[in-house]
Order: structure tokens, then C-alpha cells, then sequence
């Protein structure tokens, strides 16, 4: 007398099983792990480094369309909170706050650590006094210091004029964060240009100047050993001593990276909360994958996986 109702029921689950294989997110989206198009958000300052990983994987995989939007790095958090994209690029990882937000609404947001940059200091290119503490970086951004003869009693360059690339960017989180401990910027001479390329161009042509950027702005592009800085501008040597000096102070390169001998590091995460583990997911992987890290190693970052080889050189 059962027989027939067990396989009725049978029937009706067969049919359910296969038509929640076969309908769409309920997001609508189609993209899969490499096809489709999708948008994702990257601080502006990361844009030289995910420009060159978009055209490779879109390369290996040529259905796939990748839209960057850059931006400063609070507005693009805020664009993945509210689910308008599904991977942001940025120097930040998730808050509590954040992930419990996620988490309420089943969602499981994923950091991926994916290179460590060095945050480096430009002056002009006639600017001779490169050599600086971490403790005077901090007077000039909390006001403490206002002139360069403050710092070099013969400097004659006047007012020291701080530039950023964006007031929300992450070069003036991490400055706030993590040199003047969540106390605000109280330079009187401090301004925001609108873009990483801008802070160089301005740099060049300003004397009294010091701009603050990622140094995956600095490497001259010709320069396939990532050892050579833009020499339109100079790049200044940092020292976690009470007084800076060529032998204990430090440029951004990816060994002082690596070694910690420079003292402004900061992690670049992509942070991803894709449900479907699309296209999103998809890229993210690619950048923490042997070739995505291979791309970020020579664009002069640090990448966070792969095999790194130190040699002593001799120099005759």
C-alpha cells in the first residue's frame, strides 16, 4: 500500500534536486570561477599592480571581463559591505565588526593576503636631505614640526607641505593607524591631490614637498631588478633610530621589505564575499597563485607566497 507513495515522494525530490542544479543564483549572476564580467573595487594606490594582473588573467582567460573601480579604500569596503561588488582590494582586513555584519547575513567574508608594500616618502628631486625618523615622520603629521629647518638646521626650503593621494585612501589610514595611534592629521600644511600619479607630479615640481604613496608608484619601469627608483623624484631613506643616517636608514626596497630593515610596512589583502565562488573568487585566487605573485614580485611589492633567494653579491 506504501510502495507507490515512496516513490511518488521519490519523484518529487529527484525533480527538486534537479532544478536547484540547474536555476540560476537567486543574485542572478552567471559568471563562473574564469568567464563572465564582473566590476570589483582597489584602492587607487594598488592600481598600477591590478591593472598588469587583469590583463594577465584576462589573458589566460579570455571570457573572463574584469571592470576596476578605484577608489579610496573606505569607499571601496563600504561598496562590498552593501553588496554592490564582491572583491575589494585594499590594505585592510576585515574589522569584527565587519565579519559579524557578514556572518548575520550567512555570508563568509575571506582576507587573502596578497603582497606587503612598502609606504614611501618623496621629496624633489633638489630636495639633498633624505634621511628621516620614524619619530620625525610623526611630528610633521601631528603638527609637532612645521619647517624643514627643524628638522635640517640648514635647509632653506621653508614650510614642509605634506601631500597625500586621497583624504579616505589607505596611505593616510595606515599613517593614522599606525604612526600617530588613531590621532588625527594636524600638519597646518597638508593637502590631497586626487591621484598616486598626481602626488609624484606635484613632488617634481614642488621643492618644499614631501608626498606620501605606495612604492609600487616608485620602480622605473626599465629596470627589470626592481632596484631602480623614478628618478624624477627622490626617494627618502627611513630610520627607526632617534637620529637618521645613510648607515641606519632605509629605502623601500622589496629586500628591506622582506628583511623588515624598512619600517613602513603595510599587508594588501583581497577581500572577497562571493557566495557562489565566482569570477570574484576566481581572481582573487589568480593574484595568490604562483603567477599572480610572480606579477606582484615584479612590480617591485613583496609578494606574501613563493620561494625568495638571497645572494651576496660581491662588487668590485
Amino acid at each position: 500500500m506504501n510502495k507507490p507513495f515512496y516513490t511518488f515522494v521519490g519523484f518529487m525530490l529527484l525533480l527538486i534536486g534537479l532544478g536547484a542544479c540547474g536555476n540560476k543564483p537567486k543574485s542572478g549572476r552567471t559568471d563562473t570561477y574564469s568567464s563572465g564580467a564582473i566590476r570589483f573595487a582597489s584602492d587607487e594606490s594598488f592600481s598600477p599592480i591590478i591593472d598588469e594582473e587583469k590583463e594577465i588573467f584576462e589573458r589566460v582567460y579570455p571570457e573572463a571581463q574584469l571592470t576596476p573601480l578605484y577608489t579610496n579604500e573606505l569607499d571601496a569596503i563600504n561598496l562590498l559591505m552593501q553588496d554592490s561588488i564582491c572583491l575589494a582590494i585594499t590594505s585592510k582586513n576585515f574589522t569584527k565588526k565587519q565579519t559579524d555584519y557578514l556572518h548575520s547575513k550567512q555570508l563568509v567574508p575571506r582576507a587573502i593576503p596578497i603582497a606587503y608594500d612598502g609606504l614611501s616618502l618623496i621629496v624633489n628631486n633638489a630636495n639633498t636631505d633624505t634621511c628621516i625618523t620614524v619619530t620625525d615622520i610623526k611630528r610633521i603629521l601631528s603638527g609637532q614640526v612645521k619647517s624643514w629647518k627643524e628638522l635640517y638646521p640648514r635647509s632653506t626650503r621653508g614650510d614642509i607641505l605634506v601631500v597625500f593621494d586621497n583624504k579616505q585612501s589607505s596611505t593616510v589610514h595606515y599613517c593614522v593607524d599606525s604612526l600617530l595611534s588613531g590621532k588625527p592629521i594636524n600638519s597646518p600644511n597638508i593637502m590631497a591631490a586626487m591621484t598616486s600619479k598626481e602626488v609624484v607630479e606635484y613632488v617634481e615640481k614642488t621643492p618644499n614637498a614631501i608626498g606620501i604613496i605606495g612604492s609600487n608608484w616608485l620602480n622605473d619601469k626599465r629596470d627589470t631588478t626592481n632596484t631602480t627608483f623614478n628618478k624624477k623624484i627622490r626617494v627618502m631613506s627611513v630610520s627607526r633610530m632617534d637620529k637618521a643616517t645613510p648607515y641606519n636608514s632605509w629605502k623601500p626596497y622589496q629586500y628591506y621589505i622582506y628583511n623588515g630593515n624598512y619600517p613602513l610596512i603595510r599587508t594588501i589583502y583581497a577581500l572577497v564575499v562571493d557566495p557562489i565562488r565566482g569570477l570574484p573568487w576566481g581572481f582573487a585566487q589568480f593574484i595568490a597563485s604562483p603567477k599572480g605573485q610572480m606579477i606582484i614580485f615584479k612590480s617591485g611589492l613583496l609578494p606574501v607566497q613563493g620561494d625568495i633567494t638571497v645572494r651576496d653579491v660581491n662588487v668590485n
